[in-house]
């Protein structure tokens, strides 16, 4: 999460110093993922302290709100790309945002493999699940890399905007999946409550 943070804060600043919709979208979309993260740890740390129906609902509603913050972000990148697309901005060349996706390529991987075998280990679904999201990060770092690149190096200009919707779609696609999780997982619930309520019923019948 830390890391994130640092990588979120460096891509905005320095993709709103170049123009850049993409470097600006990545960042962003390092603070959503900040965001899941921290919902991540406070789970995890508060375990042995909430009820499972506590737990379970304090990060459902964690995990729509995760879900929105997706939609709305890709929103905002989609105006921006479309915006660049339509009246020709140029994004000017960003060599410290190319050695910030190189760095995610670097540091995304490594992290995925932590957050996996540790989750494994203790037997963390969430954790698990979570380590697919970063290494889905590490291939739009390198999408992002090559959209930089194209423009730093060619002056191919419209690579940028063109990641930029390439952003978009990943934001509307993990911002879709929480909030469907989020509903599977209410369902799955209340199929639990009535098979309780069911075996009440019946221990009820046979003590009777």
């Amino acid at each position: 999460m830390g890391y994130n943070i640092l990588e979120a804060a460096a891509s905005i600043v320095f993709g709103g110093l170049a123009g850049s919709i993409a470097l600006v979208g990545f960042g962003m979309d390092s603070i959503v993922e900040s965001l899941s993260g921290l919902v991540l740890i406070w789970r995890l740390g508060k375990h042995a302290k909430l009820s499972a129906a506590q737990e379970e609902l304090v990060e459902k509603r964690a995990m729509r709100f995760v879900a929105a913050t997706f939609f709305i972000l890709g929103a905002y990148v989609l105006y921006e790309s479309l915006r660049k697309l339509i009246l020709t901005e140029r994004p000017e060349h960003s060599l410290p945002g190319i050695i910030i996706a190189v760095a995610s390529i670097i540091v995304m991987p490594i992290l995925a493999w932590r957050k996996r075998t540790t989750g494994e280990a203790i037997g963390s679904r969430a954790l698990v699940a979570d380590s697919k999201e970063t290494l889905v990060c590490a291939v739009l770092s390198l999408a992002l890399l090559i959209g930089l690149g194209a423009n730093y190096l060619f002056g191919f200009w419209l690579a940028d905007p063109i990641v930029g919707l390439l952003i978009v779609i990943f934001l509307a696609k993990e911002g879709w999946e929480g909030w469907r999780e989020a509903g599977e997982e209410e369902g799955e619930e209340g199929e639990e409550g009535e098979q309780e309520g069911r075996s009440g019923e019946i221990s009820g019948g046979m003590l009777k």
